[in-house]
């Protein structure tokens, strides 16, 4: 694909809302899109809001300069949740990113543009952001693979944050082929997937619950035959995550909410209220705590190389589904934030149906994208 051919497709899917904007660069290369979050060089950051300055940005992020150095350009800032704070990129702003499987749902969030684009093939591969699922989630609902690689990984400077300790980059892509390469082009982490051998592959004991009937019926023939493992409290991951994200984005969005809180999407604007009511011993508490979790969750995982799990509990809800959809979809998602460990993503063989994604995460980034580009040759002789 060159920009050319990009623009031209871009021009053909309007509906499904997947970009902010679109570049006027020229030149030859990999076509990227990124997450409007991310500064490039001569474009506008919205963080997919309205309250950051209508100002281009004047040089590009650490991670877009990567990308560059390794033969990429840019083809356009794409649509997310406003200020990457929910899964389902209905965005009051810019209008809600549809799922190229079926435009009457979702894409997922907040990298819900990002996964779009490569649904729809508007792109080579796209760079989304993962706080909480936001890259694994729409990967998921929009059948594509996503990598959220281990904390740390990538430079997130020139990033509009969500919250400080758990925010990550990473690549989507048609396949954890591509999603390596990109992930090498972000990081300068070297990633072989060749000579792939059997994996040691686990699920973790009782964390598997509530599917709706796709999942289920994905989960259930992807799952067959592998053991399970004790690993953390699932419960204990989504909660100490969730109170670190909360308090510190309130404390990112504390002076906006004050002064312009007419500018904030409904959703949005009551996370980073109820952020604010976090007394600061709590917020220090499950900083703590998070700590002795990622140790935990690493002594479980010693004698295998990844876990497998859904990564949503539900397929791309219709696109005037209420709040009642954000549990099942960042459930299985959120607790690898709190531990900080790589986690790949990609489509279960389903012959029919809305897509269902399925979680690899293991203990580093080159092991999981391993081990998720051997499940995925597995799986397509059972399409």
């Amino acid at each position: 694909m060159n920009l050319a051919e990009a623009r031209d497709r871009i021009r053909l899917w309007p509906h499904l809302n997947a970009f902010i904007s679109v570049s006027d660069e020229e030149g030859e290369g990999t076509v990227v899109a990124v997450k409007d979050l991310v500064d490039v060089r001569g474009m506008v950051t919205t963080a997919g809001g309205i309250i950051l300055p209508n100002v281009p940005a004047t040089e590009d992020a650490p991670v877009v300069r990567s990308i560059r150095e390794a033969g990429c350009v840019v083809i356009g800032k794409t649509n997310l949740h406003e200020f990457a704070y929910g899964v389902t990129s209905v965005n009051p702003h810019y209008g809600t990113v549809r799922n190229p499987a079926d435009p009457s749902r979702v894409a997922g969030g907040s990298s819900g543009g990002s996964a779009a684009a490569v649904g729809a093939a508007l792109c080579d591969w796209a760079i989304g952001s993962d706080t909480g699922g936001s890259i694994r989630i729409p990967a998921s609902l929009c059948g594509v693979a996503g990598f959220k690689p281990a904390f740390g990984s990538i430079d997130i400077s020139g990033v509009i944050p969500l919250s400080r300790s758990l925010d990550t980059l990473g690549p989507m892509g048609p396949n954890i082929a591509a999603v390596a390469t990109a992930y090498s082009m972000m990081s300068g982490e070297d990633v072989p997937l060749d000579a792939l051998t059997a994996p040691q592959l686990a699920v973790p004991a009782g964390w598997v619950t509530d599917l709706d009937r796709p999942t289920s019926e994905a989960w259930s023939k992807v799952s067959k035959g592998l053991p399970e493992i004790e690993f953390v409290d699932r419960s204990r991951l989504f909660e100490v995550g969730l109170t670190i994200l909360l308090a510190e984005a309130a404390e990112y969005h504390r002076r906006w909410a004050a002064e312009s809180p007419e500018k904030y999407g409904a959703d949005v604007l009551r996370l980073i209220r109820r952020g604010l009511e976090i007394p600061s011993g709590e917020y220090l508490q499950a900083l703590e705590e998070r700590m002795q979790l990622q140790v935990e969750a690493q002594r479980a995982m010693e004698a295998i190389d990844a876990l497998v799990l859904p990564a949503t509990a539900i397929v791309a809800p219709p696109v005037d589904a209420g709040p009642e959809v954000r549990e099942p979809l960042s459930r299985f998602t959120r607790p690898f934030n709190t531990t900080h460990q790589p986690v790949a993503v990609l489509p279960a063989p389903l012959p029919l149906g809305l897509p269902v994604g399925i979680q690899v995460a293991g203990r580093t980034n080159a092991g999981t994208l391993r081990a998720a580009a051997w499940l995925e040759g597995q799986w397509r002789s059972l399409g």
